[in-house]
């Protein structure tokens, strides 16, 4: 008699379990890394402020130099011009009806020198923007090219008249022996000490000018 035998039940063992009996991490399904041009595209960019690039930081600041003297030069020349047209002064003797004065435009070089402080702070007044356009821009050589073109012509006539007020002032002080001209401070005191100060302001405008013209120069040759 045949007999039929039940066959076996398999035997199941999950992989997690043979994992741990092996001593093995059971595995992880990993997305692989983004590559780097990916990760580049998606990281944020750091982007500089155009006025502090590296590049440009020498010629800012040297503009920003020339900015700072050309504010320092337009109190000198304003002064100067301001304390030459009010040196005006009167000087009574015996009398009010004998009365001697002295006033700038009786001098053509007091006169001058009134006038080219004048000239001369209105460029200064007048060449804040460009500057400050230098400043933003250090790249525009024409402007530092008018600038410096400018600059030597206001300073040619400044030396100038400042040179010819220096020999009235000194003249009032001193005087001329062989000419026979006797100083004129020891009676006009405050006549003389406004000349003499609006001198001394507009050589120290024309020593920020001589400044101004260096720093231009120098801009422009490193360009």
């Amino acid at each position: 008699m045949s007999t039929s035998e039940a066959p076996a039940a398999a035997t199941v063992i999950p992989i997690d379990d043979a994992a741990r009996q092996h001593g093995k991490a059971p595995a992880v399904a990993t997305a692989p890394p983004p590559p780097a041009a990916a990760a580049a595209a998606t990281a944020p960019r750091k982007t500089g402020l155009p006025f502090f690039r590296r590049a440009d930081r020498g010629s800012r600041c040297v503009a920003l130099v020339d900015l700072v003297l050309r504010v320092a030069a337009f109190g000198p020349t304003l002064a100067a011009a301001i304390a030459t047209g009010t040196s005006d002064e009167t000087l009574s003797v015996f009398t009010q009806f004998f009365q001697f004065r002295a006033r700038f435009d009786d001098f053509p070089a007091l006169l001058f020198f009134m006038v080219a402080n004048a000239i001369a702070a209105g460029y200064l007044v007048l060449s804040l923007p460009f500057s400050a356009a230098v400043v933003l821009r250090p790249q525009a050589i024409g402007l530092r090219h008018l600038l410096l073109v400018c600059d030597t012509i206001i300073v040619a006539m400044l030396t100038a008249a400042a040179a010819a007020a220096a020999a009235i002032v000194d003249l009032a002080h001193s005087g001329n022996v062989r000419a026979n001209w006797v100083p004129i401070c020891m009676q006009f005191h405050g006549f003389c000490q406004r000349t003499s100060g609006a001198v001394v302001a507009s050589f120290l405008a024309v020593l920020v000018f001589v400044f101004l013209i260096i720093l231009a120069a120098f801009a422009i040759r490193k360009r």
